[in-house]
This record gives structure tokens, C-alpha cells and sequence, in this order.
């Protein structure tokens, strides 16, 4: 299972190849799995009543992560690593913390993410 960071569906919903091809695969596939910070800060970025209605539609088929106490798990971890230091803030410590739970990988095209997951974590 693949968690999809904001950032490549940014690329997704513009259209923009491979990740426009790539995510519709994994959509079909039913490889993608949703966390509502990330669905949360595209209905935020949406421009239009079509992009909100897209966004709500992909929400609510594709499964999603258990996100129980994820925060608390991100900041201890985010703290342990000291990842603030490295530029990773607590959405992106909690969406690594939502796809260790739940065994997925994480496709970003964030540097600063990439640089700390472990190699098997990262979907390229």
C-alpha cells in the first residue's frame, strides 16, 4: 500500500506525468490508501468546486490508516530523531508514523521527507 504525500497529488491533480499516469494505476489498483491531514490540506489548496468535489470522491473510496494517536507517536519520534532540526514538521512525522503502522511506503517528492525515511519506506 502506498500513502500519497500532498505533494505528488498536487502533481496528480495537475495532470502532470508519470505521477498523473502512475497515481490513476494505484487508484485502480485500490494501492492508495488515505489520511486526512493530507486529503485535509488538498481540500485546502482546492480552487474550485470541481477540484473539491474530485478530492472528496478519491477520499471516499480509497481505504484508510488507522490514525489513532499518530500525532502523539509523530512528535516522539520527531523528537527522539530530532527531525525539526532536519525540516520535518509534525504532518510529515505523522504521515510516517500512519504508514509504519499501517506496513506502506510513502511517495513524496519532498527532499527533506525522503532524506529520512529508510529506504524500504520510500515508494519510488
Amino acid at each position: 500500500m502506498i500513502l500519497i504525500d500532498t505533494s505528488v497529488w498536487i502533481e496528480f491533480f495537475r495532470a502532470r506525468d508519470p505521477y498523473h499516469s502512475r497515481t490513476a494505476e494505484l487508484l485502480e489498483e485500490g494501492q492508495v490508501l488515505g489520511l486526512t491531514w493530507v486529503f485535509g490540506e488538498l481540500l485546502q489548496g482546492a480552487k474550485t468546486n470541481r477540484e473539491r468535489t474530485l478530492i472528496v470522491e478519491i477520499w471516499d473510496h480509497v481505504p484508510k490508516v488507522e490514525e489513532a494517536q499518530c500525532f502523539i507517536l509523530a512528535g516522539l519520534e520527531s523528537s527522539r530523531n530530532r527531525w525539526l532540526d532536519k525540516g520535518i514538521g509534525l504532518i510529515d512525522a505523522a504521515i510516517i508514523m500512519a504508514a509504519r503502522s499501517a506496513r506502506a511506503q510513502i511517495w513524496t517528492l519532498d527532499k527533506k521527507l525522503k532524506g529520512v525515511l529508510e529506504s524500504q519506506e520510500s515508494y519510488h
